[in-house]
């Protein structure tokens, strides 16, 4: 079988054979998830999109001053403000949080990975934390990215309705994790080679949607995926994770949906056949009129470009401002970004620092605004595949991938 480690290509070899019946979804029956989708739709996929309510404790552990943060339920956005002189690295302070329900607060030392499946020469095999950390350690610097970052534009910008949490542009951050390699830990679990699927599960608590527990968080990865760039990270910008981002043990899967890289991590299953959950099947799928049925899965992310300046900005007239942003890519590092102030003309940005494949790309751009009055702010990012900011953003019901240019509004006074 041909190595699966593009996300669009692996989606289209589970669905279709989830569809025949040769796929399992461990932790649920069948008729049960059948039941759930009415008529071979995604009837789930709209119920989870939906926006938590607040409780009454919160369910996010690290504070969440109004000045860092936007906060929607179970999930907390970062304000783009907030990011200006903080460096490369999202801050652990202000990195955005995305929980399904509620996070967890474990205990390291009674914490243990277990291992377990048919795709295991032997039988069940656990590491413990100290253990996880004794193994040799990788470091990498990627951004994590929830797939509706961007999503209250379809509505602001395009005028379109769509379900799910009103992210701006804050659903993102960029981290140095250090860790260990997936492919490490499955070598010392005893890796078969007819193993073709790991089915990484959370530990936070379950999920229920319709009436319906439809248990822990989780999504397969292939297993030539797995292999060949996760890291089970337990370190985050040089600090243990914190609770919101995973602790003890998180994975990190470069380049895929945020949705892949599952905090709280407890259990992989390591299949010899096809795995699918609902969060591949019934979640994080592209629907609407120019989608088939079936919907197709959300994958890598696309292009995005923010300034770090507050929503609405009062500039000073006649000075000379330095307009400071970020831009990104699922794809590949940023070749260019261009700026424009007045909604035609379209200058280049000046590049800052490094642009890592998996990170983002800092950039400036010097402005002297004359006359006062109100000004709309625009940023296009190009990454080394050549794909480009739009005008307008694809629609699709559930608001994933938004990667139009976001006209962003100042005041000169």
């Amino acid at each position: 079988m041909t190595a699966l480690t593009e996300e669009t290509a692996y989606d289209r070899v589970r669905l279709a054979q989830w569809q025949t019946g040769q796929a399992r979804m461990p932790g649920l029956n069948r008729r049960t998830v059948l039941r759930l989708t009415a008529a071979g739709g995604l009837a789930l996929a709209a119920a989870a999109a939906a926006t938590p309510a607040a409780s009454a404790a919160s369910p996010i552990v690290k504070p969440l001053p109004p000045e860092l943060f936007d906060v929607y339920g179970t999930n907390a956005e970062m304000r783009w403000e907030a990011m200006r002189g903080q460096g490369y690295l999202t801050p652990i302070d202000r990195f955005f949080v995305r929980d399904h329900t509620s996070t967890p607060v474990l205990d390291a030392a009674g914490w243990r990975l277990r291992l377990f499946g048919s795709g295991l020469r032997g039988g069940p095999v656990e590491f413990g934390y100290r253990e996880l950390r004794a193994l040799p350690s990788e470091t990498i610097t990627a951004f994590i990215e929830c797939a509706g970052n961007g999503r209250s534009f379809f509505a602001a910008q395009q005028g379109q309705s769509v379900s799910g949490t009103a992210w701006k542009l804050g659903a993102v951050g960029v981290a140095r994790w250090r860790g260990v390699r997936l492919a490490t830990v499955l070598a010392r679990a005893g890796l078969s080679r007819d193993a073709v699927d790991v089915l990484p599960e959370g530990l936070d608590p379950d999920y229920v949607t319709g009436g319906v527990n439809l248990g822990k968080v989780r999504r397969p990865l292939p297993v030539a995926k797995a292999l060949e760039d996760v890291l089970l990270a337990y370190e985050m910008n040089g600090q243990p994770l914190p609770p919101d981002h995973g602790f003890p043990v998180r994975l990190v899967v470069p380049s895929w949906a945020g949705i892949s890289s599952v905090k709280w991590l407890g259990r992989i299953e390591v299949s010899a056949t096809p795995l699918v959950s609902p969060w591949s099947t019934q979640f994080y799928r592209l629907l609407g009129p120019d989608y088939p049925p079936e919907g197709t899965l959300v994958t890598e992310q696309v292009v995005k470009s923010a300034f770090e300046l507050p929503w609405g900005a009062t500039l000073p007239a006649g000075q000379r401002q330095v307009l400071r942003g970020r831009s990104w890519s699922g794809h590949g590092r940023i070749r260019r970004v261009e700026v424009s102030t007045d909604g035609v003309t379209w200058q280049p940005a000046k590049p800052i620092g490094p642009a890592p494949d998996r990170g983002w790309r800092q950039w400036e751009f010097p402005w002297r605004p004359r006359t006062a009055g109100p000004y709309t702010l625009r940023a296009r990012a190009t990454d080394i595949t050549g794909a480009s900011q739009p005008d307008v953003a694809p629609y699709n019901t559930q608001g994933y991938l938004f990667g139009a240019v976001v006209r962003h509004p100042v005041t000169v006074s």
